[in-house]
């Protein structure tokens, strides 16, 4: 079984002195990945800077943290130019990229940017050739491609680097078979809807929803990461915050044991949360949560158990996070219980 690992998306850095600083505040909180989004409208994720070169920039300002993004769109990019993007990339910083893309989903960013927005099975195939030509030119081969889509001749791309991890975003059973037959890592997302939105279907969060996309991609039978984007409550009222989380997204209520039982989302004290990541581990094979800046203090004494890494740099602010959201214990007696040994 994988061992878990945390990410966060720098999705509240609106300068590049405000994302450095969320970076080496992961990094010392000992977070695996930082990742950026790839939008050029501000709804619904707000404005952004460009990831590739922003993470460049990350990379730089720090020695431990991997940087990724969460994800690319297919059609934004050329794959030739993607590829030596990511190439270099992964050059400067030292193999700590991760390049996760996607087919591409928000109507509104492609009609304002005058790009075609093709059917879903036009888009999911252009990404599944597209993850062709990049596997093969990160690998360092001389490529020659002939498709439906893109044509390659003779080419390969500088600097030679280690292929960096590929994660692909996925929701829908075609997306989330290419996720297992070509990927490192499968995103697991709600479906993108046909009008170019995310579903807010509660069908679409659901522990048998979760099951279903985690059994396309492992019909490929390769060994791939299962990740998925996780939303914290930290409480000591699990059934209140449930309560009020139904409610703000129109369940009413009377949903709050349906929200508690969301694959994507961990409400309770710490020690709650932690059982439950366990189980949803044993239970989807979910080991790599992104979360939110907002969240990485708060959830980093968490985080930092159940990676089983010591981390000296916890200050003193960061476990009052916890604590004063519902941590019901010691956080060395969590540490014990979970690695045997107390936090150094």
């Amino acid at each position: 079984m994988r061992e878990f690992r945390f990410g966060v998306v720098a999705e509240s850095a609106r300068d590049g002195a405000q994302l450095i600083e969320t970076a080496k505040e992961a990094e010392r909180l000992g977070y695996s990945t930082l990742l950026l989004r790839d939008h050029f409208v501000a709804e619904p994720f707000g404005d952004q800077l460009s990831p590739m070169l922003a993470l460049t920039a990350v990379a730089a300002a720090t020695t431990r943290l991997r940087v990724g993004t969460l994800v690319l769109s297919n059609d934004y990019r050329h794959p030739v130019l993607l590829a030596k993007e990511a190439a270099t990339l992964q050059h400067l910083s030292g193999g700590r990229f991760e390049l996760g893309i996607g087919a591409g989903w928000l109507l509104d960013e492609y009609e304002r940017a005058g790009l075609p927005f093709d059917a879903a099975g036009t888009r999911v195939s252009r990404l599944a050739e597209s993850l062709e030509v990049l596997d093969g030119l990160l690998r360092g081969e001389k490529l020659t491609h002939s498709g439906e889509h893109y044509q390659v001749r003779d080419l390969s791309v500088f600097p030679a680097a280690p292929r960096p991890p590929l994660l692909v975003g996925a929701g829908g059973k075609r997306m989330l078979r290419l996720a297992g037959q070509v990927a490192d890592v499968a995103g697991i997302l709600p479906i993108a809807l046909p009008g170019g939105s995310i579903s807010d279907a509660m069908s679409e969060r659901t522990p048998e929803a979760m099951l279903r996309k985690v059994g396309w991609v492992r019909e490929s039978g390769r060994d791939v990461e299962l990740s998925q984007i996780l939303s914290i409550d930290l409480t000591d009222d699990h059934r209140a915050a449930a309560e009020r989380t139904a409610v703000s997204r129109g369940w009413g209520a009377s949903a709050a044991d349906f929200v508690l039982e969301m694959p994507s989302r961990v409400i309770g004290t710490a020690t709650r949360i932690a059982d439950e990541l366990h189980q949803r581990r044993e239970r989807y094979g979910l080991t790599y949560h992104v979360l939110s800046d907002r969240d990485m203090h708060a959830f980093a004494p968490i985080a930092a158990t159940l990676t089983a890494t010591r981390e000296p740099s916890l200050s003193t602010a960061d476990v009052d996070a916890v604590r004063g959201t519902g941590w019901d214990g010691d956080l060395n007696d969590l540490r014990q219980d979970r690695v045997g040994e107390p936090w150094t």
